[in-house]
């Protein structure tokens, strides 16, 4: 899920040009990281909006649903 996911952020990330940041962690590399955000599934992802977590969830998702969740998030 995660290999499926990454192309899709790429694509997310092109659609959005420098308004947006996409991180993303190794989750095996960074387990420490991965307890602190309470990750129990890949890929999981999280939207911060102004320092504060507005949206979670772990699965992929289609592109044009990522941009539906971050348009709502960015009124």
């Amino acid at each position: 899920p995660c290999q499926t996911l990454a192309p899709i952020l790429h694509e997310v990330k092109e659609h959005y040009g420098d308004d947006l940041s996409i991180i993303k962690i190794d989750i095996d590399k960074n387990q420490a990281l991965a307890k602190s955000f309470a990750v129990q599934g890949v890929p999981t992802m999280i939207l911060y909006k102004d320092a504060s977590q507005v949206w979670r969830q772990s699965g992929v998702l289609p592109k044009s649903e990522i941009i539906k969740i971050i348009d709502r998030h960015n009124k």
